[in-house]
């Protein structure tokens, strides 16, 4: 199938076409290693043969791999290209790689870019510190938003009815099983518009606290984070000091 060619299909169809394969490279997205056909056929509750002919025709025009060893399906050359295009071309993304990357050098913590996609804390890019032991954290992966700091802000200015709505019940769990209240989420995200930075402590893990500043856009709006993943045992000092230097980061992101 040539995707960028038109189809004798009808409009209906050929939206229903384009609807599933975004349903595929959502769902390979999210599940983050490859999978046999036959079984993402039903975790998308989808037709075992148009599937099949999607994948195949994904295949073809270089967005799928196939692995010869177990048939599993994962993302292709070419997707890797266009998000090289994404970094090159968006002047935030792009400042945001060289920031991030200068953060962690200056301060030897692991440090992040971070927006929002499709409900979730999305990581963007990713600089590791030069601590002995390495934080769980790669570009690319999805966390709900209540367990980041960076979600705090990246909600700021939202009504309570509209987090409310965004948020499911099942992404208030922690790991750990606790439970956060909504409403507390709420008053925090509110604080951390308040404060113009966030730090949580020991949400995800124990032994870890994340310390995020806002990116402002043009319209005053945040529209991404730069954070650092720290350890929980920092003296308020040392806390208040790196907190100081990414808000240096953040202003030199956030648009004038």
């Amino acid at each position: 199938m040539n995707l960028l060619s038109p189809t004798p299909d009808t409009p209906q169809r050929r939206e229903r076409s384009v609807d599933r394969i975004l349903q595929i490279l959502e769902f390979l997205h999210r599940h983050g290693e490859g999978i046999r056909i036959g079984a993402l056929a039903k975790a998308l509750n989808a037709p075992r043969s148009s599937t099949y002919t999607l994948v195949n025709d994904l295949t073809e025009a270089g967005l799928l791999e196939t692995s010869p060893e177990d048939g599993r399906i994962f993302f292709g050359k070419r997707m890797y290209l266009y998000g090289l295009n994404y970094i090159r071309e968006n002047s935030l993304a792009k400042r945001a790689r060289l920031e991030v990357d200068r953060l962690a050098k200056e301060t030897g913590e692991t440090s992040e870019f971070c927006m929002l996609q499709n409900g979730r804390y999305t990581i963007m890019h990713m600089r590791p510190g030069n601590r002995p032991f390495r934080i769980s954290s790669a570009v690319g992966l999805q966390i709900p938003i209540p367990w980041t700091a960076s979600g705090r802000l990246l909600l700021a200015g939202f009504s309570r009815a509209d987090i409310a709505e965004l948020i499911p019940d099942e992404d208030l769990m922690l790991p750990d099983g606790r439970v956060i209240d909504i409403n507390e989420f709420i008053d925090a995200i509110e604080k951390a518009q308040r404060e113009g930075f966030c730090l949580t402590k020991g949400l995800v893990d124990a032994v870890t606290q994340c310390l995020a500043a806002p990116i402002y856009g043009a319209d005053g709006k945040v529209e991404a984070t730069i954070c650092l993943v720290l350890p929980v045992d920092l003296s308020d000092d040392q806390t208040g000091q790196l907190r100081d230097r990414l808000m240096e980061s953040s202003r030199r992101l956030s648009a004038q």
